[in-house]
């Protein structure tokens, strides 16, 4: 079965894998209305209840990985329809749990389908005519914003006049839609011609690896920075992925090329993924918070869950609309500049935020242009990453670049986790982090957001207008001449 379509619309395959892309990023804000009231459902305690997020987050680092490198042996349609499998029997087993296992068993599966972004994003070079494939990239990219802005709205309202079991019913049969539309419009991709064995062994290595390094970094706040768990754990991550390392470089077919990745573009574009990614999150963790607390503490803003929701959908909504203006740019003066003036345009919306804070329409002004940035920066980094590694590499190096996104935001969480739980203020003898704590964590975000500017500066990639017949090129930067020390052969 490799699925080929050679009829298949463009605009019918590029539509899909959006719907994919949203529908994966709805899974991940899909139980943030419920986590205060997720002990009392599932008859546990906060504590537990938070393995809920914390299972996704996992099962997506270790699976995006994987499914990459499966696409480029299998063929990208295979893995795209065997990633939506997960999603569904996921959605389904949360709306039946009776408990928390069985819940985290549920959320952990779903999380495992979290590589149909990257395996699309690939997907997409090898299906697209080239005068197409910027603006797709772009689109594509931006689809994760859309699923996560649209899915607070959509699971606070649901949460609020409905049984929670509905979320999950309508997760499970968007995932249904979603895989039957992949089966029946979408194209197979180029595998790679002598694909050899599946590296089980660094698989494994690497998922160890993540495990230990994600699980220290979400839960040392909980466990203590200092604990003999929390640090275990670092010293787990750090040995496994020393390991696994020297064994990616020295077995014939390994799961990550890391001489591919060691390349000057790939490797600090994946930097600049990390910082972004951090950058992105941060905005994510503060803003909703100030839209919920009381206005009795001077800075909340009273909103109800449903109107926070509300409130953030448009800046979602804003990196899809900005997908056209950043391939645009990027055709104009390549991937690296819309790289870096996204990540100029986050820390300009988090400078924002120390005047405009204090006002619902304010933090709707912060988070649409910190939204622009990342629209801007997410679609830029596929192109980056695609111009440096050969075609038949694509999913894995878009994979692991998805990948390098993740731990961003797990770091994001656990630094601006801190900042807000050491700087508080009491409120009816409750502790509530405090304006100031808001502020310091706007300025952090602000300033990685700076940093990541400067690192996609330096990355040695240089764009040259393409000459006539290499649109591809042009649209996207993923052309032979647009870098340097790396071809896409």
């Amino acid at each position: 079965m490799d699925g080929s379509k050679p009829d298949a619309r463009p605009g019918g395959v590029v539509g899909v894998l959006a719907m994919a892309g949203i529908v994966a990023a709805l899974m991940q804000t899909l139980v943030v209305p419920l986590i205060g009231d997720l002990p009392k459902l599932l008859g546990t305690t906060a504590s537990n209840a938070s393995w809920v997020i914390t299972a996704t987050l996992l099962a997506g680092a270790v699976a995006t990985p994987v499914a990459g490198r499966l696409g480029d042996t299998l063929g990208k349609r295979r893995v795209l329809l065997a990633s939506v499998v997960p999603l569904v029997a996921g959605s389904v087993v949360c709306a039946l749990a009776p408990s928390v296992v069985p819940m985290i068993v549920g959320r952990g599966l779903q999380g495992l389908g979290m590589g149909v972004v990257p395996l699309g994003i690939s997907l997409l070079r090898d299906v697209l005519p080239p005068e197409k494939l910027g603006g797709s990239i772009a689109l594509m990219s931006a689809s994760m914003g859309v699923g996560g802005a649209l899915g607070l709205p959509f699971s606070a309202a649901v949460a609020e006049n409905a049984s929670w079991r509905v979320l999950f019913w309508v997760a499970a049969g968007l995932s249904v839609v979603v895989g039957a539309l992949i089966w029946r419009v979408v194209p197979d991709g180029r595998r790679a011609a002598a694909p050899g064995r599946f590296d089980l062994p660094g698989a494994l290595g690497l998922g160890v690896g993540l495990v230990a390094l994600l699980l220290a970094v979400s839960k040392g706040a909980t466990w203590g920075w200092g604990s003999a768990t929390t640090l275990g754990l670092f010293a787990v991550a750090a040995v496994v992925l020393l390991a696994w390392g020297v064994w990616e470089l020295r077995t014939s077919d390994p799961l990550v090329d890391l001489r591919v990745t060691a390349r000057p573009v790939v490797l600090m574009t994946n930097a600049a993924s990390v910082l972004v990614g951090f950058a992105m999150y941060a905005q994510s963790l503060v803003v909703p918070q100030l839209f919920q607390l009381p206005e009795a503490t001077g800075y909340g803003l009273g909103q109800s869950m449903m109107a926070m929701g509300l409130w953030m959908a448009p800046a979602g909504l804003m990196m899809m609309i900005l997908a056209p203006l950043g391939a645009k740019l990027s055709a104009a003066r390549g991937p690296k500049v819309t790289l870096s003036v996204g990540a100029l345009v986050i820390s300009a919306g988090y400078g924002s935020s120390l005047a405009l804070m204090g006002s619902t329409w304010g933090l709707l002004t912060v988070t649409l242009i910190c939204n622009t940035g990342v629209g801007l920066a997410y679609g830029a980094m596929p192109a980056l990453i695609m111009g440096a590694v050969p075609q038949e590499e694509t999913a894995s190096a878009n994979s692991f670049n998805t990948l390098m996104r993740s731990i961003g935001t797990s770091v994001s969480a656990a630094v601006i986790g801190v900042v807000l739980a050491q700087m508080t203020t009491t409120l009816g003898g409750h502790a509530l982090p405090s304006e100031d704590g808001f502020r310091v964590a706007m300025l952090i975000g602000c300033g990685v957001g700076l940093v990541a500017a400067v690192v996609a500066a330096l990355i040695p990639a240089r764009f040259a207008a393409p000459a006539s017949g290499d649109a591809r090129g042009a649209e996207s930067g993923t052309g032979p001449r647009t870098t340097s020390g790396a071809t896409a052969s």
